[in-house]
This record gives C-alpha cells, structure tokens and sequence, in this order.
C-alpha cells in the first residue's frame, strides 16, 4: 500500500492503514483512516479533487479554527461528504515567529498538552465521530493547517485506542518531516519569499510526540486514562469499536517481489525511501540514520559509479539498495574481488516480510554474476542487531573498521562482513 498519496496542491496527505498491532496479527486496515493538511486546497474540478473524490472519503473533521478556515478556506461542499468544524485548540500561537532558541521537542509537547486539555469537548467530538465513520464503514479524514501537530495528536489518539504501539505513533508524527520542504515552499510563497525565523517551523521531531505522550501518561496513566477522565469517554468501548471497524488480520500472502535497476529518474523516490527508514530508526532511539543526509545527487552519483536497485511488491516500491565495486574508506584497497552492498533498506510497515533477505539474494546474484567471489558490507559496531541480522544471512565478520569516513561528518567505526558466494 502507498502510505502517502500524491496531490498537486495537498502536501501531507497519507493513509494510517497498514500499521500493525504490537503482536504482529493485525494491522489498521488501509483506505478508512485518513490524516492530511488543509483540504481548503482542493478545488472542484481539479485533478486532486478527483483524486480525493476516489478514495470514498465520506466525513471530514476540520481542527482549525474558524477564522482560519474563513481565510484559507474549507473542503468544498458535495453530497458525498459530511464536514465538521471542531477546533481543538483554544490558545493560538505563532509558529513561524518563534525565536530560534526555542527547542521544539519540549516546546510543542506543552502546547500538545494544552489542547489536550483545553480541547476536551471538541477532542471528544472528533473521537466520536471517527468511530461513527469507523462503525458505518465511511472513510474519513481529520486534518488542520499542515497536518501536523493538531492531526498529529487525534492520530495519536486514534492509534494508541487501536492498540498501536508508542514508537510507530512517535514514527507516524515524525513522518510529517517527509512534507516539510514543500510546507515551508508554500509558506514563502504566502509571504512574499521570507522565511519562518523559527528554524523549527514545519518540523516534527520524534521528540515532540514522545515527551507528549510521556506526559499524558504521568498525568492520565495512559491513553485510555486520559479519554475516560478527562474526556469522559467509555475508553474500553472507544477502544472495542475502532478496533473492530478499523483493524483486520495481517496479510499471509503477498505480492512478489520484482527488482530493476535504478535510473536517474528515480532519484527522488530513492531519497524519500532512505528518508522513511531514518525516521522509524530515529522513533525507536536508533541513532544511525538522520533524514535528510543523503540527497539526489548522492543516489546519481552511485548509479554513476556503480549500481543503485530498486524493489517493488504488486507495483509498490518496498525497498532498494546500492551496490558499489570498491570501498576502500571502509575495506582500503582491494583487488576487484567482491560487491559491496551499502544501505539496503525497505519502506516500514509496506515491504512483505522477508524483502530485506530477497534483496540481499538478489544483490549476491548480481555480484556474482560478473564473475565476483564474494559479497561484502558493513554496519555500524553499535548496532549488534543488525550485526546478527547480517550473520543469518550467511554472512560473517571479518574485521573492524574503527574510523571510518563518508564525507559526511566525524569518522565512525564499522564492523566488516563477507560472504563467499558460490558460483
């Protein structure tokens, strides 16, 4: 499934379906659930309303307040559609005016914490009215400006009552980082070509959705503590209805894998893949991945100097990585005896289980294909999971290397691995 669907005008616009249930059996059903910024940008007759049109979406919950609708306008009216109006948030603040000193992750969990509070009847309302849709089996969307902080936290919500654990609610929140470039493109383009003077604009840090649901927790006990005292809400029957209408058994069967070489044209899609990757890390305190680290020109210049791969499930991308023919930053200088695979990653919660595994098969096939005898990566020493994910693949460790350097910041140790492969 496609997490984020593509809009001319709508930058945050994405699908909360696909998401599993701790136990791994189930998983939001996709297609019901909607998240996204201001749909005052779609317009009637274009080919987002269109698109939009196509998803079935019956119920619109609009979290801004009316002021702002009144200036950025609303979802266009069409019998298919019932539109609600629920302000959550009861204090403006202006972000883009904040001073750079301020950090965003403490700063925006208080004002989380905030509409929490303040926001009880219309945070209420809007629960209510996902879990009516949810019951009549009618899609729905709830968005605010950008659809990020005030979405950011109904999705929280929604998903923790779904029994979603609290890393892949902090990984949802975060995913908005995906959308920012083109957020702050549209907010110059609104104000004259200047720029928000808080760097945090547009921004959203994991932090921001741990430290608010740290706090809701010490003050509530949990999620479902805050629906029932402070909303005053039956949580456990909240809770029983959206996982009924919302939740269905994980897939047992997929689609199968397909794999292409990578061309300059799929530079783009390369970028955000790495980028998703490095945010489920950074919500799971992985401290590897950083998004926004590797860029076009990056996967260009592999593809140039080497081979970049991509692989797709039923149409959808799922996966890819690079295969370069000399490493000596990591290796030093060898003869042309082996492929180096570098940044083998697939898109969370969307690639089969196993496409890690079947990419690896497939890059040794291309390694070997040119008449190489062994296939060679290397990890991180920190990261002693990814080591042993490694060696179940047959591979083993061959060395260390304890500075390694990319170009890209301070020298960081490597623990080396190789595969012979068999002919």
């Amino acid at each position: 499934m496609e997490r984020h669907i593509s809009f001319d005008a709508l930058r945050n616009f994405r699908d909360l379906g696909g998401y599993p249930t701790p136990d791994g059996t189930h998983r939001v059903r996709p297609g019901l659930l909607y998240r996204s910024d201001s749909l005052g940008k779609l317009a009637p007759g274009s080919a987002d309303w269109d698109r939009f049109l196509a998803l079935g979406i019956g119920t619109v919950v609009d979290l801004r307040y009316p002021w702002e609708i009144e200036r950025a306008g609303r979802v266009p009216e069409h019998p298919s559609l019932t539109y609600h109006n629920l302000s959550i948030e009861h204090r403006p603040y202006y972000q883009a005016a904040l001073t750079p000193d301020i950090e965003p992750g403490p700063y925006l969990a208080e004002r989380f914490m905030e509409v929490a509070e303040d926001g009880v009847k219309e945070i209420r309302a809007a629960l209510e009215t996902i879990a009516a849709s949810a019951r009549a089996g009618t899609p729905v969307v709830f968005h605010c400006a950008s659809g990020k902080d005030r979405t950011g936290e109904i999705a929280a919500l929604v998903l923790a009552l779904l029994g979603i654990d609290e890393p892949t609610i902090v990984e949802d929140f975060s995913l908005t980082e995906l959308a920012t470039a083109d957020l702050l493109a549209d907010w110059r383009n609104r104000n004259g070509g200047a720029t928000p003077a808080w760097p945090g604009w547009g921004r959203a840090p994991a932090a921001v959705m741990r430290l608010f649901l740290a706090a809701l927790t010490e003050r509530y006990g949990s999620v479902e503590g805050y629906v029932a005292q402070a909303l005053g809400l039956d949580a456990d029957a909240l809770a029983a209805t959206l996982r009924e209408a919302l939740l269905e058994p994980r897939p047992t069967t997929w689609p199968p894998l397909t794999f292409r070489e990578a061309t300059e044209a799929d530079a783009a899609a390369l970028v955000r893949v790495r980028d998703r990757a490095a945010l489920w890390q950074l919500a799971r305190g992985i401290d590897q991945w950083k998004p926004g680290e590797k860029d076009e020109a990056h996967f260009v210049r592999r593809m140039r100097e080497g081979e970049v791969w991509l692989t797709h499930a039923g149409g959808v991308l799922v996966g890819a990585w690079e295969l370069w023919w000399s490493d000596e930053a990591a290796w030093g200088p060898r003869p042309a005896d082996a492929g180096y695979i570098h940044r083998l990653m697939t898109v969370p919660h969307t690639a089969p289980p196993g496409t890690g595994r079947a990419m690896l098969a497939q890059a040794e096939s291309r390694i070997t294909a040119t008449g190489r005898p062994h296939a060679r990566l290397d990890c991180l020493s920190t990261n002693p999971r990814l080591r042993a994910y490694y060696e179940s693949a047959g591979y083993e460790v061959v060395g260390e290397q304890p500075a390694k350097t990319d170009g890209g910041g301070s020298p960081y140790a490597v623990t080396l691995l190789e595969k012979r492969l068999s002919p």
